[in-house]
């Protein structure tokens, strides 16, 4: 360097020197003769010596690293990307988890299994990996919750909102609980919800309020000029304390020690691999080939229903890393007979129990465990009923019967409207005793007080059980009650609206 300098100086001294020897022709650049012996300009020199060139500072600014995260949860800390909530319903929420030990490592211990497929997942869409801990608020991580309000799976999805995001429920699986189907269907939403508010608080709230009741109340506070963040909306109390869970959560997560918390090491690496599953199989069966117990598999897998997996309607299935190699091995090598003990039939026509049980051989005991037929059901035409499958039996469950077979029951008793006649003396509690009825019923049908009397003679409203047999059945007219009548009026009877009663949470 102090060589180039050297070199600099001596050429603007050699440059100087010519500038200053030119001939009485020589001009200026603006074309005019210059004065002989005057120079053509003046060349500047540095008043002192050159010092090098130094590197900017660069202390005030955050330097990306480049090493691999250490494990999963430092991985996950690295895309924390969501605004940071600070209200005093977080500091509350953080003492609840960080009083609760035993309770958090439970839950991170049984998240392990599926929190790097999440993780992937989020980063391979860019959003923020905060989002991998909400299974933590919204079941604990188990694949198996199921709420008051019959939302079900790792993400909580209501029967109608899994199907709007083509979650298969049928009569051998459940995808609002399946690991993959699940998390792909929570991530499209949360993303839905996000591209609707533009804030990860507000399409927070509305994964677990609704959309509608999270654009209403925005509505509300601007039509009233208030603010329409996530802190500012009224709420229902679930969802105004469902952001400061995910923030305490985030918050242990970020820094533990704080906290006095320890995680669990989850290490950087696929916990699952997909297997590919070309023919019926018994769950068993699957997990003697690979090596594990049936309950680590139905954990990986935990939308199954029955102890058969159905080829055609779930082609791939999740076992542990390195238990996947060890079943595509044992399964090449298996001869001992076939694959499923089990197969589906679809119930011709309306019967009790006990005849479809004669039908397939079965006992009426094991064919209600097996399929989760309730007490005093009859099985409705059209079900799709697991049984046992024959040795002869080669062909496989259709891909439609897999995707879409269903259960249905009907009472083997419905009420029927009828009147009887008053005799002489009778009231509303004789009529009651006389029938084995409540009175409280029979006073609601006739529209009078449970403390009244009826005249001789006097038609009396009833709705009495009748026991359904095979043909009495398909004498029932459609529009007799299914349900044992209450609280009916005019002639109606009382039933139930169809979808059962509605949940408070709109997922």
């Amino acid at each position: 360097m102090r060589f180039l300098n050297l070199l600099w100086l001596a050429s603007l001294l050699w440059l100087a020197g010519c500038a200053t020897t030119g001939t009485p022709s020589d001009t200026t650049s603006g074309g005019a003769p210059a004065e002989a012996g005057t120079a053509a300009h003046t060349p500047l020199y540095p008043s002192g010596p050159l010092q090098p060139i130094t590197p900017g500072a660069a202390g005030a600014y955050a330097v990306a690293g480049i090493s691999a995260p250490a494990d999963l949860w430092d991985r996950i800390r690295r895309g924390f990307s969501m605004p940071d909530l600070d209200t005093e319903l977080v500091r509350d929420r953080e003492q609840w988890y960080a009083t609760r030990p035993d309770y958090m490592q439970r839950m991170t211990e049984r998240s392990s299994k599926y929190l790097f497929h999440i993780v992937e997942e989020l980063e391979r869409r860019g959003m923020p990996t905060e989002l991998a801990l909400l299974p933590y608020i919204e079941s604990a991580f188990n694949p198996q919750a199921v709420s008051s309000a019959k939302a079900a799976g790792m993400w909580q999805f209501m029967p109608a909102t899994g199907t709007y995001f083509d979650l298969k429920q049928n009569a051998f699986r459940d995808d609002r609980r399946d690991v993959l189907a699940s998390t792909r269907a929570a991530l499209d939403y949360l993303q839905k919800l996000y591209g609707m508010f533009g804030d990860w608080h507000l399409a927070l709230a509305a994964y677990n309020w609704g959309e509608g009741s999270v654009a209403r109340a925005i509505a509300r506070n601007e039509k009233q000029g208030l603010g329409t963040g996530y802190t500012e909306l009224t709420m229902p109390a679930e969802t105004r304390m469902y952001v400061p869970k995910l923030q305490a959560v985030k918050n242990i997560v970020a820094d533990p020690e704080r906290f006095r918390t320890e995680l669990p090491l989850i290490e950087n690496h696929p916990y699952f691999q997909s297997v590919e599953i070309t023919r019926d199989i018994d769950v068993s069966l699957v997990a003697s080939l690979a090596g594990i117990r049936e309950e680590d598999f139905r954990a990986l897998n935990p939308s199954l229903h029955r102890p058969v997996i159905l080829a055609a309607g779930m082609p791939r299935i999740l076992l542990p890393w390195d238990n996947a190699q060890v079943f595509r091995r044992n399964l090449e090598a298996y001869s001992e007979g076939q694959y499923a003990s089990w197969t589906v039939w679809t119930v011709p026509s309306t019967m009790s129990v006990s005849a479809a049980a004669k039908r397939t051989g079965m006992s009426e005991a094991d064919l209600r465990q097996l399929n989760g037929i309730p007490p005093r059901m009859m099985i409705k035409a059209g079900s799709a009923l697991m049984v046992p499958r024959a040795t002869t039996t080669r062909q496989d469950v259709s891909g439609h019967l897999a995707d879409n077979g269903q259960i249905a029951f009907t009472p083997e008793i419905v009420t029927r409207r009828t009147t009887v006649r008053a005799g002489k003396r009778d009231t509303v509690a004789s009529i009651a005793r006389r029938y084995k009825v409540s009175a409280a019923d029979v006073a609601d049908w006739n529209d009078v007080k449970a403390s009244s009397a009826f005249k001789a003679g006097e038609a009396v409203v009833m709705y009495l059980p009748v026991r359904l047999s095979k043909t009495s059945y398909a004498r029932t007219s459609p529009r007799q009650p299914v349900a044992v009548a209450t609280k009916a009026r005019g002639g109606k009877a009382a039933t139930t609206p169809k979808g059962g009663t509605p949940s408070k949470r709109k997922r």
